[in-house]
């Protein structure tokens, strides 16, 4: 197949175009190039989708394109570039887009999705985020065709190469060992997805021409599984102290991402359902995942020799030591 990813220089773009390279497939990444730098063997096109004739460098025509977008302006702009010449379209879209955060065991096909909003500015806030990835989810399938779009809803992607550090902050932290803050409980479930995984399935779906709404995110694990997970992979010895969501709230800690964050925990129960999504509908499509301990230890490897960096997600060393001494002096 002759592939195009509409971005490709960053995390999950980047590992599409790895993946499809490895598949033997022909590889055009177009972005501006200022992010990052797409993989060896794949032909880079610079593209500034902000214009409307910011894809006319792309030319000919493509079995297959892979879209990692989040404004509805660009979506529009690749729509008026590249209809006509297309076989199938991949939009990766967000479980954001869904509007009932709180209702466990939703599926990509019967769940509610927020307002599409196609002026929204996704770097507003969550909300608007999740409004303008409906909107793209919109003009994906009405200019290339119901029939040829695969809308992948990701959830958290993670592994090497993730620029947000959410899961690397649990790898740093599994390294170090010793007593390690838990938030919430032992039983309450976490999704995620490796990087990999999703785009294999992705370039996968192209072949197969996938159409319709999926969940690109891994099966629920218990907490417990998670934190195993990372105290496996990284092959320190830790001891969790599980502690109540309410005490972290009223210390200011605050959820899934940002300075003094705990990545990966929500409040419940009114997030009860953002980490707890059905999806045995992609694994009936082919969406594989591999154990968590694999990532982790995939990550430790590409860390070790990387310098420190401070926690932009995530509790600092003392900031989890001061938390922990107040809990059990409670």
């Amino acid at each position: 197949m002759r592939i195009l990813v509409l971005g490709g220089t960053v995390f999950l773009g980047r590992a599409v175009a790895r993946r499809a390279l490895d598949a033997g497939h022909d590889v055009v990444c177009a972005a501006r190039g200022e992010s990052g730098t797409p993989v060896e063997g794949a032909a880079f096109v610079r593209a500034d989708r902000d214009r409307p004739d910011g894809l006319d460098a792309v030319t000919g025509e493509f079995d297959a394109v892979v879209d990692v977008g989040r404004h509805p302006l660009h979506v529009r702009h690749a729509v008026a570039a590249l209809a006509g010449r297309v076989g199938h379209y991949t939009f990766v879209s967000s479980c954001s887009a869904y509007s009932d955060a709180e209702t466990p065991g939703q599926t990509a096909g019967a769940a509610p999705l927020l307002p599409a909003d196609f002026d929204a500015d996704p770097w507003t806030d969550a909300e608007s985020y999740g409004r303008a990835k409906v909107a793209c989810e919109r003009l994906a399938a009405d200019g290339f065709g119901a029939d040829r779009t695969f809308l992948l809803r990701a959830g958290m992607i993670v592994g090497p190469e993730d620029p947000t550090y959410r899961f690397e902050y649990w790898v740093r932290r599994a390294l170090r060992g010793g007593e390690v803050l838990a938030p919430g409980g032992p039983d309450e479930v976490v999704q995620l997805v490796d990087v990999r995984d999703l785009a294999e399935w992705i370039v996968d779906a192209a072949g197969a021409g996938l159409a319709g709404a999926f969940d690109g995110i891994g099966a629920p694990m218990s907490r417990a599984a998670f934190h195993a997970g990372f105290a496996e992979g990284a092959g320190v010895p830790q001891q969790l102290t599980w502690v109540d969501q309410d005490f972290l709230l009223e210390r200011e800690v605050a959820p899934w991402a940002g300075p003094r964050s705990l990545p990966f925990w929500l409040p419940l129960p009114e997030y009860a359902g953002f980490l707890s999504r059905d999806v045995t509908p992609s694994l009936a499509a082919g969406l594989r995942t591999r154990p968590l301990d694999e990532t982790v230890r995939d990550t430790v490897a590409a860390i070790r020799d990387a310098p420190h960096i401070d926690a932009k997600n995530g509790l600092g060393i003392e900031e989890e030591a001061q938390l922990l001494r107040e809990w059990h002096e409670r």
